[in-house]
């Protein structure tokens, strides 16, 4: 089995520890990146997204846990055999580029063979094969200074390239670059990543770039809250480890709570969640209708949730003008709404029912609802990965990688949109079933 080139384990990283100022910038972070995989690191500022990316070059010491890169632990490298990392194992690129202003392009981007001691001309030609490579050469006997801020960031790459490192770390390669130049850079990346088949690690704040990634890593306060896959470079053995595996712990979502009202009934906990009840289910069934039109639905809804009116009322009070109570809605909408909001409400009952058949007939609900087609085999797939939500022992993105990973890897073999849309309805039907 191929194993990960990067493994991270529970790492943190806090500064002035054990003071009133006390910050912990990663809180118990693991990751596994595999050879030639392309990851994003995202998140909003602060985070903990460079952090990490630090963390992984070794330049950030962990407070606890272990970073281990092509099966060496970090913090257990001698000077040596860290220095001999740095120089040969791993290639930075930094927003701010950190040229050396006093060297001319060429010698920026043959410093790190001087330091390995490499002839004159032999590093010379290797830094000159790059400068080609991204169309800088003209500019090799120029100072930093003579150069635009996109020249500067592919001067920068170059040089993180010339010892041939198999991993490269960027971290906000692009933020200080206009449109066409980052564009620039992130074509570099892509061809990096595919064509040179180095394993590419970039930090970004910025949506647009996540396409361009295998896999992204989404981070906020110092945790990974989810990882998003785009195309899966993984080994398949790694798939089924990932996809086996269940937490020990319930959601932190659900955890908080149970703190917020332990000391509630769940009947109580209902009624406080009632308007936010509402709009989710208003906005899951309903994406045609003016704002006016939602907004007095939203309000006809909690009338319903509250019991204060029948499913009678709520499709005949939709159908009336606005003037005279209604929503403003036609006939055949109301029926049709009123009938999903109904199907998925009775859905909502039979998981809060004892019944040992009740997670086979929520996940025959959902098959039909959404046409799937399932032999014999995946349909117990399908049912056990249910289960594993309905139950809280997986998250609502454990629950989705395990629908759509492929059936030889072992999910539920669905097409991404599919599980998207079964995923939306099981999280909002457990909403629900915390009946009022």
């Amino acid at each position: 089995m191929i194993e990960p080139c990067i493994k991270v384990d529970q790492l943190r990283v806090i500064y002035n520890k054990g003071k009133s100022n006390e910050v912990r910038s990663l809180d118990g972070v693991s990751v596994e990146i595999y050879p030639e995989e392309y990851i994003i690191i995202y998140g909003p500022s602060g985070c903990g997204k460079s952090t990490l990316l630090y963390g992984i070059s070794g330049l950030q010491a962990p407070t606890y846990g272990d970073v281990i890169v092509q099966g060496k632990n970090l913090a257990q490298m001698t000077k040596r055999e860290t220095v001999e990392f740095h120089q040969t194992r791993v290639g930075m690129v930094f927003q701010a580029f950190y040229l050396i202003e006093t060297l001319t392009v060429l010698d920026n981007v043959c410093l790190p063979k001087v330091f390995r001691g490499e002839n004159l001309k032999e590093r010379r030609e290797k830094a000159m094969e790059l400068l080609r490579r991204f169309s800088i050469s003209e500019q090799a006997d120029k100072f930093p200074a003579q150069l635009s801020g996109g020249q500067k960031q592919r001067v920068s790459i170059a040089r993180a390239l010339v010892n041939n490192p198999e991993i490269i770390l960027a971290d906000e390669p692009v933020g200080n670059l206009d449109s066409e130049s980052a564009q620039n850079v992130l074509d570099i990346f892509k061809e990096i990543n595919e064509i040179d088949k180095k394993t590419l690690i970039m930090v970004t704040h910025n949506p647009e770039h996540l396409i361009y990634a295998d896999r992204i890593i989404h981070m906020k306060d110092g945790k990974k809250v989810s990882e998003e896959v785009n195309h899966d470079k993984r080994p398949k053995e790694a798939l089924i480890k990932d996809v086996a595996a269940t937490p020990d712990e319930i959601s932190s979502e659900l955890k908080l709570l149970m703190r917020t009202f332990k000391n509630l009934s769940l009947q109580q906990v209902g009624v406080l969640l009632i308007p936010f009840k509402a709009k989710q289910l208003l906005t899951h069934i309903i994406s045609e209708l003016n704002e006016e039109q939602v907004g007095a639905a939203e309000n006809l809804l909690k009338e319903f949730l509250f019991k204060n009116i029948d499913s009678t009322g709520l499709s005949e009070k939709l159908d009336l003008d606005f003037d005279k109570g209604g929503a403003g809605w036609n006939k055949i909408r109301a029926m049709s709404f009123t009938d999903r909001t109904k199907k998925i409400l009775s859905q909502a009952e039979i998981l809060n029912s004892d019944q040992e058949t009740n997670i086979i007939t929520f996940s025959d609900y959902l098959a039909d609802l959404y046409h799937l087609k399932l032999d014999d085999e995946i349909t117990l797939r399908f049912r056990s990965f249910i289960k594993l939500r309905v139950e809280n022992r997986i998250d609502r993105f454990g629950l989705q990688q395990r629908l759509d990973t492929s059936k030889k890897l072992g999910g539920a073999g669905l097409y991404k949109g599919s599980a998207e849309k079964v995923v939306r309805e099981v999280e909002l039907i457990m909403l629900l079933k915390y009946s009022a």
